[in-house]
């Protein structure tokens, strides 16, 4: 396997052997099919490199996403200026602040509207801050989410503890009467666990969610959902899907800078296998 990196346009270096590749390759082919879709412009081919039921899966998100580009609501607020007024210190907590806040950052429309199609919702200067994706995952990519959700089971169900923290203790998981539905639980799918708390722990981490037996079973049966889930980032929001991109790639060249091996034991075993910016 050839395995220069593809170009990207802010020259960001992926390997392909990395499984972030795909991805790239998919969002890629979306981002075009929506520029052509958009504009008129000439068929766009998928790359080779990706399967049949990928390549629909992106077909079908192209579609919807740019139906959703062609309604567009607008809403009488300026959404810059009201990310300057709510401050992380604004939790919903404060009667009186929240009073404030309404008062002089209004919801921008009257009564209630029932958006039934896709569409996009935008803000009084045309920003688009939200897009409403209706029917966008084919059957295939929900049943292989729900499958996948299956994997995750032993370790949701492992991670409830009746002495556990805020995040883990069982008086904050409810189990369905009729145990139906995932099993509830708390647990980190993450290849770059910050060790918070760990003295003389100088390196990110794989979460311990990743490192288990199951592990390559979990990262192979949310390959396709979560490739999807990136590639409507690519559309909906490049920039914050190119930093995602540049911040696993900086992560992948750490796990082994001279040979890319995505097996090498330790931080990077599994962060190249993993192939969503999320």
């Amino acid at each position: 396997m050839n395995i220069s990196s593809p170009s990207t346009s802010d020259g960001i270096n992926i390997w392909r052997t990395w499984a972030l590749t795909v991805t790239y390759e998919a969002g890629e082919y979306t981002e075009q099919k929506f520029k052509a879709e958009k504009t008129g412009g000439d068929p766009v081919i998928p790359s080779p490199n990706l399967d049949t039921d990928l390549v629909m899966a992106c077909d079908r998100l192209a579609d919807v996403l740019i139906k959703a580009y062609k309604i567009p609501i607008q809403m009488q607020m300026d959404i810059a200026r009201y990310s300057k007024l709510i401050t992380a210190k604004d939790m919903g907590h404060n009667e009186q602040r929240e009073a404030k806040l309404l008062e002089r950052c209004p919801p921008g429309h009257e009564g209630k509207k029932l958006v039934d199609k896709p569409a996009t919702i935008l803000d009084a200067s045309g920003a688009i801050i939200a897009w409403y994706l209706l029917d966008a995952l084919s059957d295939t990519t929900q049943k292989e989410m729900r499958e996948a959700t299956d994997l995750l089971a032993p370790s949701l169900e492992k991670s409830i503890k009746a002495d556990g923290n805020w995040r883990t203790h069982q008086k904050w998981f409810k189990q369905d009467s009729e145990n139906v539905g995932s099993a509830p639980g708390c647990i980190n799918i993450s290849p770059a666990w910050f060790q918070q708390g760990h003295e003389n722990v100088s390196d990110l981490e794989v979460s311990a969610s990743l490192k288990g037996p199951s592990s390559e079973n979990i990262l192979k049966g949310i390959a396709r959902p979560a490739a999807i889930a990136s590639v409507a980032l690519r559309v909906m929001h490049p920039e914050q899907y190119f930093a995602g991109l540049q911040a696993f790639s900086k992560l992948g060249h750490k796990a082994n800078p001279d040979t890319h091996n995505c097996r090498q034991p330790g931080f990077g075993a599994r962060d190249l296998e993993l192939n969503t910016l999320f």
